[in-house]
């Protein structure tokens, strides 16, 4: 009882128990209003972390601000948000609490062992008072700092686990289930914000890419060289796609069995321009022959196009994707990232691919306009030749008639001989001409000296000083659509034909004529003294076995102005007889 005095001075008396059950009510009235401003006070740590993570754009921006809010949300001295590669462990590990020193000193991204594979494998929530009583704890590695308690969240992203939230050592101990709650309420707070990341940083990447291929097309239509052109796509994908190296890799022009880095933009650049490699043996070749793009978590030795030793910084992910034109696959373009680097998605693939096919479409134009300065080339030839025909030999033709019928009209003597002269020097000039309208007309002005009809000229040219005079030749029909063997049998038949006049002919003139249509005919006439029957005839008969193999034959007999007449044969386009089986 407790007794107490009043106003009037009597006492007055107080039962103790309710007293107790009193103290006892506002105790208990303090400590949950402590608890409801605690909680409350939780909660508006909540709204502020949601605000900071919400408050990124750019995908690294939010994913260290998610970890950042977490260790301030629930007291935890350590984080770290690792981020799930599409072949299994950490593709990315954004961690706070350790200074750089200790980072680098611990070495590269963690494999995903342990505790934080547990969370890969099966995404639930891991809480413990001490991460060593875990059997699934397997310690941390050299000059790593120590760690009692760990909670461990999974972040859901569209339906798709994204990563896992890790915090360790909490400032109380031991982490609570609220603090359990609170960090998965924050996780999937972070799920949409690493979305909305997501989605940014795809349409922002669009748009350089877009951006890039109207920068392209501009250098198309302005005919740029080629050279230029795809030195800007390379160095344009290398920024883009946030690449370390990009190489353009295309089929050897000396052997089709290898490959080689036509150009490259990014580290070891010139170093590695110009390297080649068995097509066979490496992706791009494989991506050069399927036409289908490849991406890899860890090219390894760069695709084997590239020596490592080249590289200043170890290789990882790698994107192939071919340069697909009209023609089929002109090459490939390769995009390599350094170690630990993210791997590249399907986006960046498909945007790549499109962005490679320019690089086709470039080699195609240049290639297009080297053809139409080369037809050009050969219009104006044509043009020339045309004119000499029409109009110089003509004119000459007409001069050297009008000296022939005034010959009979001088006397005989030294006028009489200088007219002749001239009228032979106007036939040789016509000869010449004639020589040079057949190379202004001939074909294959890049290739000169490969045709049918620019070999059969040289041979001409280099008779020409031995017998003393140019012979006039004549072609006509499909000559340069001849090939192979066939060409190198019409070479010898006028190598031949011609020594034989130079050697033993004694003649002033010699026409040559070769005519193609469904056979091939040589004709080589001269004005000389005639078939004599001393003479070897081994020469001959090499050339009448090589008629009789092409199918055709070989005449020699006298020509109708004297002299001799050799023609020569073969069918165009025949199937060699099979050889008899023994």
């Amino acid at each position: 009882m407790t007794e107490q005095r009043d106003t009037t001075g009597d006492f007055l008396t107080f039962p103790d128990l309710p007293r107790l059950e009193l103290d006892q009510l506002l105790g208990q009235l303090i400590e949950r209003a402590n608890e409801v401003m605690g909680t409350q006070g939780r909660l508006r740590g909540l709204l502020r972390a949601n605000q900071l993570v919400n408050g990124g754009l750019t995908l690294n921006t939010v994913l260290r601000r998610v970890v950042e809010a977490a260790c301030e949300l629930v007291g935890a001295r350590y984080g770290a948000l690792g981020v799930i590669a599409p072949s299994g462990g950490l593709a990315e590990f954004v961690h706070v609490g350790m200074d750089p020193d200790t980072v680098a000193a611990i070495g590269g991204l963690p494999e995903g062992n342990g505790l934080l594979g547990a969370l890969i494998d099966a995404p639930e929530p891991i809480r413990l008072r001490r991460i060593e009583d875990d059997p699934r704890s397997r310690g941390f590695p050299p000059r790593h700092p120590p760690m009692q308690s760990f909670l461990g969240v999974p972040v859901i992203v569209r339906g798709e686990v994204f990563g896992n939230l890790y915090l360790a050592d909490g400032a109380k101990g031991a982490f609570s289930s609220e603090d359990e709650e609170l960090a998965r309420a924050l996780a999937a707070t972070a799920g949409v914000a690493i979305d909305n990341a997501r989605l940014y940083e795809s349409a922002r990447t669009q748009g350089e890419w877009l951006r890039a291929n109207a920068e392209i097309a501009s250098c198309l239509l302005s005919e740029e060289p080629a050279e230029l052109t795809l030195h800007l796509i390379a160095e344009r994908s290398l920024r883009i796609a946030q690449a370390d190296l990009v190489a353009l890799v295309l089929p050897d022009e000396d052997d089709a069995g290898l490959v080689q880095i036509k150009l490259a933009a990014g580290d070891a650049a010139e170093a590695v321009t110009g390297q080649k490699a068995p097509r066979s043996s490496t992706l791009a070749g494989r991506v050069l022959v399927s036409g289908v793009s490849m991406r890899v978590a860890n090219i390894g030795d760069v695709d084997g196009v590239v020596p490592s030793r080249a590289l200043d910084r170890d290789v990882g992910p790698a994107l192939v994707v071919p340069m697909l034109g009209s023609r089929g696959v002109r090459g490939v373009l390769s995009l390599i990232r350094s170690a630990g680097a993210r791997p590249f998605t399907a986006e960046d693939e498909s945007l790549a691919g499109g962005f490679a096919n320019q690089a086709a479409i470039a080699m195609e134009l240049a290639e297009n306009r080297a053809e139409r300065e080369r037809l050009a080339v050969l219009d104006e030839r044509q043009r020339i030749a045309d004119d000499l025909h029409d109009h110089v030999i003509q004119q000459l033709f007409a001069d050297g008639l009008t000296l022939q019928s005034i010959t009979g009209l001088v006397p005989a003597g030294r006028v009489h001989e200088t007219v002749e002269r001239v009228i032979d020097d106007l036939d040789d000039t016509i000869a010449r001409i004639r020589s040079s309208i057949f190379r202004l007309g001939q074909g294959g002005v890049e290739y000169p000296g490969h045709g049918a009809r620019s070999r059969l000229l040289n041979v001409v040219d280099a008779a020409t000083p031995v017998l003393g005079f140019t012979p006039a030749v004549h072609f006509s029909g499909m000559l340069d659509q001849l090939r192979g063997s066939l060409v190198d049998d019409l070479v010898a038949v006028l190598r031949e034909g011609l020594s034989n006049v130079s050697r033993h002919a004694r003649a002033s003139a010699v026409q040559v004529s070769v005519r193609v249509s469904d056979v091939v005919t040589v004709v080589i006439e001269d004005d000389g003294t005639g078939i004599r029957a001393d003479v070897p005839r081994s020469g001959l008969n090499n050339l009448g076995r090589r008629a009789e193999r092409a199918g055709g034959s070989m005449l020699l007999e006298r020509g109708e102005r004297g002299g001799t007449r050799f023609s020569w044969t073969a069918v165009v386009n025949r199937t060699p007889p099979a050889e008899p089986m023994r």
